[in-house]
């Protein structure tokens, strides 16, 4: 049965439409026209914005568990659940550095869910374990090593169709190493990483084009020494995920970031927990408690955010001075862009999912889902 979403101002991703019909049918978006057809049920947003569903490329946990502890189908219920209720439509649950083994029955499980339930979970983002040791942040140092050949060759052809993203410090790894991750299915990402802005810009060259969360756990800018940071912000080819909850990143060294990188900034959570129901975390070596507003370790190390992408988006309009339409887009279109997914997501358009996020002129909203896991139904 095919219906009609009508009154709405409608921000596709690349523009503003306005007094158009957005058609769906089987859960995706089959037209847009500009008249309402005859004898067709409709979905009435009585004025208010309606974008394509918001992505959130680094997510750690949901409401109650937290996904590298517990890798489990239990817990992507938990995280997508929590996602959708908090303003998310797909995200990429994320595994910390983790042992061997682990990583292998975290991508069983991404695998398992995405089977049974479609496209909310949209793979999975390996953040570690093959990091600088100085800029391992709250990751366990235990853990924390350089890789093998064969662990990375277990990886992608287990990880094949899931493992989306794989955050690494390419100063560890060998050329070969690299070349192999390239030439595989999966993203490199550039993160927790100590290099230099001569070494970013060479692995940059060789097509490695995203790092993770700007500013953190990467090596500083300095005058003399520009370092990573100096790097990602020059280099016109690299997309820069930062987190916008006031804690992660000045407000003003956000703000560079947004004049110099301009399509290329987009947002990521790196929530630990969404909602902010988990008040402290122990698992093995790792440690977070939420303090005013973010997750913080014993040590007084940042150990993940407390914000969703909707919180995201509010906090890049009022922050960066940037348009509607722009902070849209930062949770949208531009993700899907950086992790070469935007055939599949991050508009609306003909052919594309019927996940929408429905708000305010005050960014405050909701999800609206035609899938399957959430079918015709407005989420609080």
């Amino acid at each position: 049965m095919k219906s009609a979403i009508i009154n709405s101002k409608i921000f596709t991703g690349e523009e503003i439409l306005e007094n158009k019909v957005i058609i769906i049918e089987s859960g995706k978006i089959i037209s847009i026209l500009s008249e309402l057809p005859d004898e067709i049920e409709t979905v009435d947003l009585k004025g208010k914005n309606i974008a394509p569903g918001l992505i959130d490329i680094q997510v750690n946990g949901g409401e109650k568990n937290y996904f590298s502890q517990f890798p489990n189908e239990e817990t992507l219920r938990d995280m997508s659940d929590a996602c959708c209720k908090y303003g998310t439509s797909f995200f990429l649950p994320t595994l910390v550095s983790s042992k061997h083994d682990d990583i292998l029955i975290a991508i069983e499980a991404v695998k398992n869910f995405k089977k049974k339930n479609g496209s909310v979970v949209m793979g999975m983002h390996l953040e570690g374990p093959f990091f600088s040791p100085e800029k391992r942040g709250a990751h366990n140092k235990n853990i924390i090593r350089k890789p093998t050949n064969k662990e990375l060759e277990e990886i992608i052809y287990y990880g094949r169709d899931v493992v989306k993203i794989i955050t690494i410090a390419p100063e560890i790894f060998t050329d070969e190493q690299i070349d192999l991750l390239l030439t595989s299915s999966i993203q490199i990402s550039i993160g927790h990483s100590n290099m230099t802005y001569e070494q970013a810009q060479y692995y940059f060259s060789k097509g490695i084009h995203l790092v993770t969360h700007l500013y953190n756990a990467m090596s500083d800018f300095f005058h003399h020494a520009p370092g990573l940071v100096g790097a990602a912000l020059e280099n016109e080819d690299v997309y820069t995920p930062v987190i916008l909850d006031g804690y992660h990143v000045h407000y003003g060294a956000a703000r560079i970031a947004y004049r110099l990188k301009k399509e290329k900034l987009f947002l990521v959570t790196d929530c630990a927990f969404l909602g902010r129901k988990v008040q402290s975390f122990n698992w093995e070596s790792f440690d977070a408690t939420l303090i005013d507003g973010r997750y913080c370790n014993q040590e007084g190390t940042l150990a993940g955010s407390a914000i969703s992408m909707a919180e995201a988006v509010k906090n890049a309009k009022e922050n960066l001075y940037c348009s509607i339409q722009e902070a849209i887009e930062m949770a949208t279109s531009r993700v899907a862009r950086a992790i070469q997914m935007d055939t599949e997501i991050g508009f609306i358009k003909p052919g594309f999912p019927a996940n929408f996020f429905v708000f305010d002129n005050d960014l405050n909203g909701k999800v609206l889902s035609f899938n399957k896991s959430y079918e015709n139904s407005i989420h609080q």
